[in-house]
C-alpha cells in the first residue's frame, strides 16, 4: 500500500511531528511505501525530516498562508501525480498547508486524524483569555471575548469557509475527549484512536534526589509558569526538591526570569530541546513528571511517555489527560492553573519512595497494555486499509 502523509511541520518540535514521522517509519517497516509531505516552516531550528515539501513560514506571512497556501496546493497535486498513493492521511493542515489542499484529495481515498482544536478554534486552544475553557463556536464571539482582532476573525472565517471535510472517507480523533468536542460543535467525527509511544526500557530505581521533570514546548498554554510557582510552594515543604525542564520555545526567556524572581536559583535546570535518547536519559532520574497544562490537552503524549518509562505523573485534570492518568493509581490529576494544587500533588509523590514506585509501575503496565505505538499502528492500518478499499466515488464522499 502506498500512503501519503500530510502534515504542517516537518521538524520534530512536538508530539504531533514525532508521531507522523514515526508512523512513516512504521509503515515502511511493515512493507508499505510511505511519503511525508510538510511545509518548510521551522518553529524551532531543527532539520526537516519530510520527503516532500512546500513553502511555509513562521513569520507574520503565516497568517495569510493559513487561509490559502497556493504553493501547498501545487506541490500536493504534483506529489499525487508522481507518487500515486492508495490512501492519504492528513494530520495537521490548518497551520501551514491551508484548506486549499483539501479539494485535491477528492481523487484519492483520504482520512483525517484530528489531534487538536484547529477545526474549532482559530487559536487552537479552546481557552478564553482568563484561562477558562471556551465552549462558544468560533466567529464574532472570538473578538467579543477578547481572543482575536477583527482582522483575525475575518481570516478565520475565510479559512472555515474553505475547509471542506467531505473529501475525507474517515475522520478520527486522538482521544474520546477530542471526538466529543468535535461532535458537540457539529464537526463530523467517525471515531477515535489513542496515540501510542514506542516501548522503552523501564527507568532505574529511584535515587535519593527528589527531582520533578517536565518535557514539552515552552509556550503559555503548557503552564510551565504554574509549575515554577508550584515548585516555590513545594520547596517550603520539601527544600531539596528540584526541577528539570526539557524543551524549548518562545516562553523560555520569561520563564527563566520568573525562576530567578522566585528565588529558585539552582533548583531549576533548563535543558533546552533534547533528542529522544538524551531526553530519556535526562528524565530517567525523576520521581514524578509534571504536566501543568493550562489548556485542555487533546491527548498529552508526554503522559504516555512518562508512564512507559515507569514514572508517576501529576497532570492537569483537563482534556485527554484523564484518559491516561488514573487518579491515585498512576499519579494524580489536579486543577489546571492552580500552583497550590499542583504542589500538593507533587508532594504526595515525593513524600514516599515506595508510593512513587507503585504509581510508576502501574503506569508502565497501563502504557504497555493500551498506549504502545504498535497498538496505535494496528488501529491506523485498519483505518487506512478500509479507506483504500473504498469504492465510493469521490464526488459522493461526505
Amino acid at each position: 500500500m502506498r500512503v501519503l502523509l500530510l502534515h504542517d511541520y516537518g521538524t520534530l518540535n512536538g508530539g504531533a511531528e514525532v508521531m507522523v514521522a514515526n508512523a512513516r517509519a512504521a509503515l515502511r517497516a511493515r512493507g508499505h511505501e510511505a511519503l511525508l509531505f510538510t511545509s518548510t516552516a521551522r518553529p524551532l531550528p531543527l532539520p526537516i525530516v519530510a520527503d516532500e515539501t512546500c513553502f511555509g513560514t513562521v513569520t507574520p506571512l503565516r497568517r495569510g498562508l493559513q487561509a490559502a497556501n497556493p504553493h501547498a496546493l501545487l506541490r500536493v497535486r504534483q506529489v499525487l501525480r508522481t507518487f500515486r498513493p492508495d490512501v492519504v492521511m492528513v494530520k495537521m493542515f490548518v497551520g501551514q498547508l491551508s484548506p486549499l489542499v483539501l479539494p485535491a484529495l477528492r481523487a484519492v481515498p483520504s482520512v483525517l486524524n484530528v489531534i487538536n482544536y484547529n477545526l474549532l478554534c482559530p487559536l487552537n486552544t479552546k481557552t478564553l483569555p482568563d484561562g477558562s475553557p471556551c465552549h462558544a463556536r468560533a466567529g464574532v464571539v472570538c473578538h467579543a471575548n477578547g481572543c482575536m482582532p477583527w482582522l483575525g476573525v475575518a481570516r478565520a472565517a475565510v479559512q472555515r469557509r474553505l475547509t471542506d471535510l467531505s473529501v475525507f472517507d474517515h475522520i478520527f480523533a486522538n482521544s474520546r475527549w477530542v471526538a466529543d468536542r468535535l461532535s458537540a460543535e457539529g464537526v463530523r467525527v467517525d471515531g477515535w484512536l489513542h496515540n501510542g509511544v514506542p516501548v522503552s526500557s523501564q527507568r532505574p530505581p529511584l535515587g535519593g534526589s527528589l527531582v520533578v521533570g517536565y518535557a514539552g514546548r515552552l509556550v503559555p498554554k503548557k503552564g510551565v509558569d504554574v509549575l515554577l510557582a508550584a515548585l516555590a510552594t513545594l520547596r517550603a515543604q520539601v527544600p531539596e526538591a528540584r526541577l528539570l525542564i526539557a524543551g524549548d520555545g518562545p516562553d523560555r526567556p520569561r520563564l527563566e526570569r520568573m525562576a530567578g524572581a522566585l528565588g529558585l536559583g539552582g533548583a531549576v535546570q533548563f535543558l533546552g530541546h533534547l533528542e529522544p535518547q538524551a531526553l530519556e536519559h535526562a528524565l530517567a532520574t525523576v520521581w514524578v513528571q509534571a504536566i501543568p497544562s493550562r489548556w485542555e490537552e487533546p491527548f498529552g503524549l508526554v503522559a504516555a511517555e512518562a508512564m512507559m518509562r515507569g514514572t508517576a505523573v501529576v497532570a492537569s485534570d483537563a482534556g485527554g489527560l484523564a484518559e491516561q492518568v488514573v487518579q491515585g493509581e498512576t499519579g494524580y490529576r489536579v486543577a489546571p492553573g492552580d500552583p497550590h494544587a499542583l504542589a500538593g500533588g507533587l508532594a504526595r509523590v515525593l513524600a514516599d519512595r515506595n508510593h512513587a514506585e507503585r504509581l510508576g509501575a502501574r503506569g508502565r503496565s497501563l502504557a504497555l497494555t493500551h498506549f504502545t505505538f504498535d497498538t496505535y499502528m494496528d488501529g491506523l492500518l485498519q483505518i487506512l486499509e478500509t479507506a483504500a478499499a473504498s469504492t465510493r466515488p469521490a464526488a459522493n464522499r461526505g
